[in-house]
């Protein structure tokens, strides 16, 4: 590919840490979370959600579990400032959740933040400047030195705005674009601030360190985190927060290495929403502590109800294949696939296992609100006899023998390959009726007597044939035996009994039975059909029938 030479590294490695993190193979507690949705993700968007939106998007992140909220820069716009508002006068902020709006190093900025959320319970002013070589050198054109100033006098100002607002009020301090800083400067000017704020254990400052642009891989950002939460000043009162974009696709690793590294605090949003790539999926990263046995404290048990509401609101679709979320995540097309799913789900019945261990499925899909006849097992021309079995017998109650299911897979994937689409399962079951369920043409069976004589059964039985009338008897070792030597000598064909089973139908009708049975042709070929009735023995025989009518048909 050409021009590869023009791009350099853009990031710093921070001085020797002890590595410490890599020891770690997980995590093992949740950390404080922060959606920034309704700020970094609001402004992320081509229509920006409307005041109305934003609260019932605010009331959704509550439901959700979060305990710290960014609902803007309320200094930016009239929306902004009115949402802030509306939030603290209409008292629609649980006593323990926190909000945070973002402010920029400027007085009017800030005390116009302030001015907002006069009256606040429980609120966080979030400082932030950017830290950069890039910035410093192209944008601000300014010195380390005056980069440091912009932060200390930012800090001064929020500590002095808040001595004279009414309400209660934290700090945030980030310093931007901290991925292209310096790791000793991104110190330095931590420092700094902090020693303006002076946190303490009742009062303590939140140090954010954004991957504002992913320049590295996640090893690296770990090392930096690791190296500033190993040197920051005031560390037992600091809560180190990170804030990862995904330019790289790099934002979960980065998350939860930077986690492992000692941060103590995550800001993302739902479903990766932000600027470029996005931001942090919170909802992956919560899920991915959930599947390893660590309760994240968010509440993501309804999925479905989640993404409807995120994706009205922003306009934003979530990706098919987003992990957890997208619609397509739990669904296996392979019969392969299928195939070992439908056995693990069927281990578990067994086994009555305390643990989920099902192949192909890391979480059990019922735990986000998703159903398995819906969601895990999906009929394509790339789909096996397991799946579409599972399909007809855990949705439908019909639990087909293995040979059956083997015809019958072919048959299903035969009509998707030629339809080029995916087939529901009511489509799958239509099939399965049209073909193999009490089929009526050419013979359609009619009243049958059966007399008993010591081992032996006399059939006399009565039946159309091609719309015609027919009778005819016969002798047999069993009911159903009797009646396929009847019909079969009277129509003149070789055919034998190989597969007879039978079973009550599980879903629906309690009191109905169903039976398949697979004769055999003189020519060595396989002929199947089922029946489906109140009584075992009309069942059995309308099987039957359907079978003798399937072969007589091709």
């Amino acid at each position: 590919m050409k021009n590869f030479e023009k791009y350099t590294r853009q990031y710093f490695e921070a001085p020797q840490t002890g590595m410490k993190w890599t020891e770690k193979s997980y995590i093992d507690k949740a950390p404080r979370w922060c959606s920034v949705d309704l700020r970094d993700g609001n402004q992320a968007l081509i229509i920006p959600m409307s005041l109305e939106e934003k609260l019932e998007f605010f009331k959704l992140l509550v439901k959700i579990g979060f305990k710290e909220i960014e609902i803007g820069f309320p200094a930016s716009s009239e929306t902004e400032y009115e949402f802030c508002r509306a939030l603290i006068e209409q008292d629609l902020i649980p006593d323990d959740v926190a909000i945070q709006v973002l402010t920029q190093s400027r007085e009017h900025i800030i005390a116009k933040t302030f001015e907002a959320l006069k009256g606040s319970k429980n609120a966080i002013v979030h400082l932030y400047n950017s830290t950069s070589v890039a910035q410093r050198e192209q944008v601000f054109r300014k010195s380390k030195q005056e980069i440091i100033d912009i932060a200390v006098y930012g800090a001064k100002l929020c500590k002095e705005y808040r001595e004279k607002t009414e309400g209660n009020f934290r700090f945030e301090y980030s310093p931007e674009s901290f991925t292209g800083t310096e790791p000793d400067f991104a110190l330095e000017i931590c420092n700094a601030v902090l020693d303006v704020w002076k946190p303490t254990a009742e009062d303590k400052v939140i140090i954010n360190l954004p991957v504002t642009v992913s320049v590295s891989m996640p090893h690296v950002y770990a090392n930096q985190v690791e190296y500033m939460c190993d040197n920051m000043k005031y560390r037992e009162n600091v809560i180190v927060s990170l804030h990862p974009h995904n330019d790289r696709g790099c934002a979960v690793a980065d998350s939860e290495m930077g986690l492992l590294a000692g941060a103590d605090r995550i800001e993302g949003t739902l479903f990766g929403n932000g600027e470029r790539t996005g931001n942090v999926d919170i909802v992956t990263l919560a899920m991915n502590m959930f599947s390893q046995g660590v309760d994240p404290e968010l509440d993501f048990t309804d999925l479905p109800e989640i993404t409807e509401l995120y994706t009205r609101v922003t306009r934003m679709n979530v990706y098919d294949r987003q992990p957890y979320s997208g619609k397509l995540v739990f669904a296996a097309f392979s019969g392969s696939h299928q195939d070992a799913i439908a056995k693990g789900m069927k281990w578990r019945e067994e086994k009555n296992c305390d643990h989920w261990t099902v192949p192909y499925l890391p979480i059990d899909p019922t735990d986000v609100g998703r159903v398995y006849e819906a969601d895990v097992i999906r009929i394509n021309s790339q789909s096996g006899k397991g799946g579409i079995g599972y399909i007809l017998e855990t949705k439908f109650g019909y639990n087909l023998p293995k040979k059956m299911r083997e015809q019958f897979g072919y048959m299903v994937k035969s009509v998707s390959d030629h339809k080029h689409q995916e087939l529901m399962p009511d489509e799958v079951f239509a099939i399965f009726k049209e073909h193999y369920v009490n089929i009526t043409s050419p013979v359609k069976i009619g009243k049958t007597l059966f007399t008993q004589h010591e081992a032996e059964f006399e059939a006399k039985v009565a039946f159309e044939y091609n719309g015609a009338p027919v009778s005819a008897e016969a002798t047999g070792n069993g009911r159903l035996d009797a009646v396929s030597n009847a019909v079969c000598a009277h129509l003149g064909i070789n055919c034998s009994i190989n597969t007879y089973t039978e079973h009550a139908l599980a879903v629906g009708s309690k009191s109905e039975a169903v039976s398949y049975v697979e004769i055999v042709s003189a020519e060595g070929e396989s002929f199947w059909g089922t029946g489906v009735h109140t009584d075992i023995v009309t069942s059995s025989i309308k099987a039957f029938i359907s079978a003798v009518n399937n072969m007589l048909n091709k």
